[in-house]
């Protein structure tokens, strides 16, 4: 692969600590979800970092799709869902849901659009044979 850009990230604390990026964009405390044991779900987690930079990416490689197929779409929205749970041996995985909505194009149009974006998009790509994706596609 040849790099095209590269950010790095610093954490401490772990899962109740803080998460900085080294140019100072992302400067956030992050804490352990309700759902795995924490106290609320007033803070950001890794998961939910994970499903903004999915449906960030993955809208973008949507728009690239559209713009190449010259799509008559409106605009697009992205919601990835993230979800975190215990696998064999004891360890943890991943689950992802992407709901995706291309007003503007038949049904048909936005699920081989949507199929298209998840071959170019780099967070499906490094999920790929990883972890279970879902495809949500929707026109309205």
């Amino acid at each position: 692969m040849k790099e095209l850009y590269r950010i790095g990230a610093t954490a401490t604390g772990g899962r109740e600590g803080h998460v900085k990026s080294e140019n100072g964009v992302v400067d956030i405390e992050v804490r352990m979800p309700k759902g795995l044991g924490g106290q609320n779900d007033d803070y950001a987690n890794p998961e939910m970092l994970f499903a903004a930079g999915y449906a960030a990416c993955f809208d973008s490689a949507l728009s690239l799709v559209i713009k190449k197929e010259k799509a008559p779409a409106g605009e697009t929205s992205v919601t990835a869902f993230v979800g975190i749970g215990q696998i064999e041996g004891g360890g943890f995985g991943l689950s992802a849901e992407l709901k995706v909505n291309i007003p503007g194009v038949s049904q048909e149009d936005a699920q081989a659009l949507v199929e298209k974006a998840h071959q170019i998009c780099p967070y499906s790509n490094a999920t790929r044979n990883n972890i279970e994706v879902k495809l949500n596609v929707s026109n309205s």
